[in-house]
């Protein structure tokens, strides 16, 4: 019976304390690794044979997968599971590193332990790293371990998160239907110009028929000039889609004119209106409930509401706080706001309870997104159904066409 060779392992790990260490281990596999290191009170983050490395990430640019709300939602959540459970700030981050699947969120994770190790506090070491957290957490943190009320702030972040999350789930199930239909209707479309067209094409010619309807040739041609303008249509569309999104990003005036736009839509401008209320809600109520100085917090909502008009109704709300009004009294011209919202916050404020009173605002708005979701959906499926049928109807008619008027021809020289 021979033994069982001894391999050398390379490792990472953290230990009781939280602190990282990196070494070299025996032991014949990599369980029997993992197996020492825990004698030693070490917890193994990454185990390699030596000679191979440890384990990297590969990424190429661009290419790496783009962190979600959800995935800072679970992170959250299992940062605020293990801080109540009293494991240490450093231990904790350690674990969430090993624990993150997606490249960037686990190097920003591993980032913020390094910075916490070297002496930053943790909305600090987050700060560095906004474009992973979003600035609601780095803010909500920031206050907790001001108050000293870490456990309850990372808490209301994961609540905040996961309803986040799960409005914009909302919001893709109400859009995906559209979506797979037009993308389906432009492939029926090319099919038929590529492979369909041609043939009906070379049966005209054959038949002899010189003078085809207008609509045919119109196909006709479409097809013939299939070859370069599907390139060109494709180019339009990516360079539309590149200024458009600069547009967005760079002028202020641009983005408030396309949201207001956006939430006076007929079918889709209800629902806007009410993601940006539930947003509002819940960003205000959640950072109010935790400590942020009110300015501050206004700040923070019209930044991260996504809709430039919230953002400039919370301009007129912080002047109107700074010469000492109410928010809701700032609120009440808005047409954005429908008078529940304004009423629900001025009682909030006449009571104490202003951040109860938009959680419960914010709860409402989120059962009327899940309403206006469903009947979007309803009201879209026979529209969309229709409008695939007229496209590929009006096709075979123009296919079709020609086929009559050699019938009468045939039947005028008989």
């Amino acid at each position: 019976m021979t033994a069982t060779a001894t391999k050398v392992w390379d490792y990472e790990a953290v230990d009781g304390a939280g602190k990282h260490s990196k070494g070299k281990v025996e032991a014949s596999s990599e369980t029997s690794a993992a197996s020492q290191l825990r004698q030693q009170q070490l917890t193994p983050l990454k185990l390699a044979e030596a000679g191979k490395g440890l384990q990297k990430e590969i990424q190429i640019p661009g290419l790496a997968k783009r962190v979600k709300t959800k995935d800072v939602a679970i992170l959250t959540r299992q940062f605020a599971t293990m801080n109540a459970s009293g494991l240490t700030l450093l231990r904790s981050l350690a674990i969430l590193e090993e624990q993150a699947t997606k490249p960037a969120l686990q190097k920003a994770v591993r980032d913020v332990r390094r910075d916490v190790e070297s002496g930053l506090s943790l909305s600090a070491a987050m700060s560095k790293q906004d474009r992973v957290f979003p600035r609601l957490m780095i803010a909500m943190i920031h206050a907790g371990e001001t108050g000293g009320f870490l456990d309850s702030a990372l808490d209301r972040i994961a609540q905040n998160l996961e309803k986040d999350a799960s409005l914009r789930a909302k919001i893709k199930s109400a859009l995906t239907y559209p979506v797979i239909v037009i993308a389906f209707s432009l492939l029926m479309v090319t099919g038929v110009l590529i492979f369909i067209v041609p043939i009906f094409e070379k049966m005209f010619k054959q038949l002899g028929n010189a003078s085809l309807p207008l609509p045919t040739r119109i196909l006709v041609a479409a097809s013939n000039q299939f070859s370069w303008l599907a390139p060109a249509l494709i180019a339009v569309t990516t360079a539309g889609t590149i200024w458009y999104r600069r547009k967005l990003h760079d002028d202020y005036q641009w983005r408030l004119a396309f949201d207001r736009f956006k939430l006076k839509l007929p079918v889709f401008g209800n629902l806007f209106t009410k993601i940006a209320i539930a947003r509002f809600s819940r960003n205000l109520g959640t950072l109010l409930a935790v400590g942020v100085p009110i300015m501050q917090a206004l700040d923070i909502v019209g930044a991260t509401t996504g809709n430039a008009v919230v953002a400039e109704a919370m301009n007129d709300v912080k002047k109107s706080v700074r010469e000492g009004q109410t928010m809701s009294s700032a609120l009440v011209n808005n047409t954005l706001f429908p008078a529940m919202v304004t009423q629900m916050m001025e009682v909030g404020e006449e009571s104490g309870q202003i951040s109860a009173m938009l959680d419960k605002v914010a709860d409402f708005y989120d059962r009327e997104v899940d309403a206006a979701a469903e009947s979007l959906t309803a009201a879209i499926e026979p529209i969309m159904v229709v409008v695939m049928g007229g496209i590929i109807g009006t096709m075979v008619v123009c296919l079709y066409l020609p086929m009559f008027t050699i019938y009468q021809h045939i039947q005028g020289a008989s």
